[in-house]
């Protein structure tokens, strides 16, 4: 599989859990899901490391021709809204000189793009835009789309969407990278502007698509910044509202490698975006038993806030994470009969499932509600220990 964390797919852990086996065996047998992921698979893999220098490269041509990087990040962090996101003319400079150094940039690059929805997607959304393609009569195999290197360009351009992601959170939750925070702060407007480029070469359309997914992601994490304030009062509405920040930009991602061409680019929204979402239940479970405190904000938190248990509130985020799931698997059954990627849609399904159930059985391993419980908010309030602040 790719990840970040390759240990979750690694044999021993496949066998831990139910939808782990079912993968094991697709593998002995190598079902078609199974072979069609493995083929975009190893396509990425090799196509990957190339990736990385274009995009480090076209970075450093960015900003090295920048006369006022200052200003280039000021409207950035107006255009998101979020204050976090600033530098101070000094701050910018100073970034800028050190990232004047490709090799340094591409360090920085690097550690933004060991992300597992970046590395997990990269090969999906090859797939879906492929088996598009062949109901259109063009892709890989048929010519027409890909004669100019369309597909190269959108999917590329989602993928610097969806990473910018992690520099963002980076700045925003102080958890990780710390001493590289200016450093992403100064290439957040270029990933982004490198974005928009590539994604601009399918036409007004799907970059139109792109704008609506972003600026309803921003509305996401707008909201989870604001939540970190005021645990305590987090509503299912806040919740459902912070998880655009999964399903807009993975489902506008999902819509666009159909070129945003109704009906199937619908369908591949509701696939991508419940996926993400489901994912996302996981990975706060992960993050939580990273920093022993259940994460905020987080449907765990929720739950655990609206129940008085951590245990209790763990358990209904990992169901919560089951029914996105289903909601994902829903989306396969709209798909037009004979479509090639249905199999590896189904087989991603179940690889998802498995990052849940294994990162939950994980916590229960670990046996340690003591300290979620002492981790958690007083219910309806911010709190007044200190941990109204992101753990």
């Amino acid at each position: 599989m790719l990840g970040k964390n390759q240990s979750v797919f690694d044999k021993g852990a496949l066998a831990s859990t139910k939808p782990g086996k079912q993968l094991i065996r697709q593998k002995l047998f190598k079902s078609k899901g199974y072979r069609l992921f493995d083929k975009y698979k190893t396509e990425a893999e090799d196509n990957f490391a190339d990736f990385a220098q274009r995009f480090a490269a076209e970075l450093h041509g960015a900003i090295s021709a920048d006369g006022s990087p200052h200003d280039t990040v000021q409207k950035f962090a107006e255009e998101v809204g979020s204050p976090e996101m600033e530098l101070s003319p000094s701050g910018a400079d100073a970034a800028r000189d050190r990232l004047q150094s490709i090799d340094e940039l591409q360090v920085r690059v690097g550690r933004i793009l060991d992300s597992n929805f970046v590395k997990m997607t990269f090969p999906v959304f090859n797939a879906l835009y492929d088996g598009a393609a062949a109901l259109r009569g063009g892709g890989q195999d048929g010519g027409g789309d890909d004669d100019d290197g369309l597909r190269r360009d959108i999917v590329e351009g989602h993928i610097m969407a969806i990473d910018l992601s992690e520099p963002m959170d980076r700045i925003v939750d102080k958890d990780e990278d710390v001493k590289y925070l200016d450093d992403y702060r100064l290439m957040n407007p270029y990933i982004l502007n490198l974005a928009r480029s590539r994604i601009s070469k399918g036409g007004d359309a799907i970059l139109g698509s792109f704008e609506s997914g972003f600026a309803d992601a921003r509305l996401g994490q707008d909201l989870d910044e604001q939540l970190k304030s005021a645990p305590g009062q987090i509503t299912e509405d806040d919740m459902t509202t912070s998880y655009k920040k999964y399903r807009a930009v993975m489902g506008t991602a999902g819509r666009n490698m159909a070129l945003a061409e109704r009906p199937l680019g619908d369908i591949f929204y509701l696939g991508m975006a419940k996926a993400a979402e489901g994912v996302g239940c996981g990975n706060e479970i992960e993050d939580s038993i990273r920093d022993r405190a259940v994460k905020v904000p987080s449907w765990p938190l929720y739950y655990s806030v609206l129940s008085g248990s951590s245990r209790t509130g763990f358990e209904a985020a990992a169901r919560k994470g089951d029914l996105y799931l289903q909601d994902a698997r829903l989306a396969i059954s709209l798909l037009p009969e004979g479509f090639e990627a249905t199999e590896l849609l189904e087989f991603l399904f179940v690889t998802m499932d498995h990052y849940n159930k294994y990162w939950y059985d994980r916590l229960l391993q670990l046996d340690a509600w003591d300290e979620f419980d002492s981790s958690l908010p007083a219910r309806g309030g911010a709190g007044g220990d200190g941990k109204e602040e992101k753990k």
